[in-house]
């Protein structure tokens, strides 16, 4: 699997590559709930900071500002009538909590996301492309068992018809 680090720069001008959220880490959380970011994301947050939401498997999603305004353009285009989309609603909205890189390189996790992604001292950050995902390590271990399931990562590839 690539690291961030592992991204060769070639130009003065950052590629979309170069932009995206790759790699995995381990990192721990503190007693106030403060998590360290890894150095090659916290370049992509320290601008404009971030937000950071409950994730669909039991771990939390963290977006730029602009990836989560696109995000929210589509979630508002939904239906108020279906019930789905109400729920999608719900669920990305009121887990969402806005967040700055603070000078050490970490961002405040809330209490209410910390007990939604069962997170105590140490977590795993992994990369997701355009966001990034932070997980208990237990849980990511049962993810990641699942991702090395070949025959179903055969019929993952092939939704990408190469």
């Amino acid at each position: 699997m690539w690291s961030a680090e592992t991204i060769v720069r070639r130009s003065g001008v950052n590629s979309e590559v170069e932009q995206m959220f790759l790699g995995q880490y381990r990192h721990s959380i503190d007693s106030k709930g403060r998590l360290t970011i890894p150095s090659r994301f916290r370049e992509l947050l320290l601008v404009e900071g971030a937000f950071v939401s409950q994730g669909f498997e039991r771990n939390l999603m963290v977006r730029t500002v602009p990836a989560f305004e696109e995000l929210s353009k589509k979630v508002e285009a939904l239906s108020q009538t279906v019930q789905n989309s109400r729920l999608l609603k719900r669920l990305i909205f009121s887990t969402a909590e806005r967040v700055e890189v603070d000078k050490a390189g970490r961002i405040l996790i809330p209490e209410f996301l910390r007990q939604a992604a069962g997170l105590q001292n140490e977590t795993v950050i992994i990369g997701a492309g355009d966001y990034f995902e932070i997980w208990a390590p237990e849980i990511w271990a049962e993810q990641e068992a699942e991702l090395q399931d070949t025959d179903a990562n055969a019929q993952r590839f092939a939704l990408l018809d190469l």
